[in-house]
């Protein structure tokens, strides 16, 4: 179980992390959503994973921490509310620029050659 949760964290992480490098705003939003769910599950796995078991200290010997789970639950509170904002912020950068790059700048296309007119001596 602790491997298949370490794998899904570090695919979260790392599919975040690239979709952030792109040039383009949907998929650098996309990449700050998977990251911060990459980043809560990695919270919410630092309480210990464990089943059937008490929230807090009573009578059994083992009892789950429920700090990470209010830090995960803040996180996806304040994860929502961040990505509505950058969703915000980049549609208002496309409204301006009139392009999805992050930069706000046109990709550089060469320009193409120009033919050179034949010249006689006629």
């Amino acid at each position: 179980m602790e491997l298949v949760f370490a794998l899904v964290i570090g695919a979260l992480t790392a599919s975040g992390v690239y979709l952030i490098m792109r040039a383009r705003t949907f998929p650098v939003v996309m990449g700050l959503t998977l990251l911060s769910y990459g980043v809560n599950l990695f919270l919410f796995a630092s309480g210990r994973l464990a089943t059937g078991q008490q929230p807090v200290i009573g009578t059994a010997a083992n009892y789950s921490d429920p700090l990470p789970q209010a830090l995960v639950l803040t996180a996806i509170v304040i994860g929502f509310a961040m990505t509505a904002f950058v969703v915000v912020l980049s549609l208002r950068s496309l409204a301006d620029h009139e392009n999805d790059h992050v930069d706000g700048q046109k990709p550089y296309k060469s320009p193409a050659p120009k033919e050179e007119e034949e010249v006689t001596g006629k």
